[in-house]
Order: structure tokens, then C-alpha cells, then sequence
């Protein structure tokens, strides 16, 4: 007799998960460059390509005026619970996501648009 509730397929997800979740040690930091692209990609695409806001809010200096750096870093970091913004902290390292948050606050990532 085996396990109720196809525990097989329960397991087989719960491993592609943790892997999916598992940030990859020992992988060679991304240069500012490539991370400005996943900015302007893959943030790009909830919050604009422009960065003046979509699905989700805008991230020009003006709209970020109010925030510490530290304060937009723990948002990427740690996502905000029951809206689009995911955790990034399983992709992406400490110190890309404090440089994200710098540059982002300081309008470095966005165009002159």
C-alpha cells in the first residue's frame, strides 16, 4: 500500500521548486550591464519599459524620492505579499540587489524619456 494523495507527484514538484528556488553558488556575479538589462527586461515588464509604471508602480527617482535605498532593496529582496512583486532573492545575490536598489534611486536605469 503506498502513500495517499499521489505523494509521487507532490514530491516531483516540491523538487523542481527547491530547485528553482535555490540560488546558484559560486556562479560568476553579473556586471552592471547585464544587470541593468534584467532591470529594464524583467522588471520592465510589470512596472514599464520606461520605468513610469504599468502593472506595477513606477520606479523613476521622483517616485522613489520618499524611500531609502535599504527600503527598495528589502522590497526586491522580499517581494510584497498579495500583489505581482515576486521575492528576488532566490536569482538574484545581496549585493546585485543593494545595487539595483542604488542605482534605481538614483535614476541610473532609467532613460531620459
Amino acid at each position: 500500500m503506498g502513500w495517499p494523495g499521489g505523494w509521487k507527484r507532490k514530491l516531483s514538484v516540491f523538487a523542481v521548486c527547491s530547485l528553482l528556488l535555490t540560488p546558484v553558488t559560486g556562479a560568476e556575479p553579473r556586471t552592471p550591464a547585464e544587470l541593468a538589462s534584467l532591470v529594464v527586461q524583467d522588471c520592465g515588464s510589470c512596472h514599464g519599459m520606461t520605468l513610469k509604471g504599468g502593472l506595477g508602480p513606477p520606479l523613476r527617482p521622483d517616485n522613489l524620492e520618499q524611500l531609502p535605498a535599504e527600503a527598495i532593496a528589502a522590497i526586491i529582496r522580499e517581494g510584497v505579499p498579495d500583489t505581482a512583486m515576486p521575492p528576488w532573492k532566490p536569482l538574484l545575490a545581496p549585493e546585485e540587489i543593494d545595487w539595483i536598489s542604488r542605482q534605481l534611486k538614483a535614476g541610473a536605469l532609467v532613460s531620459p524619456q
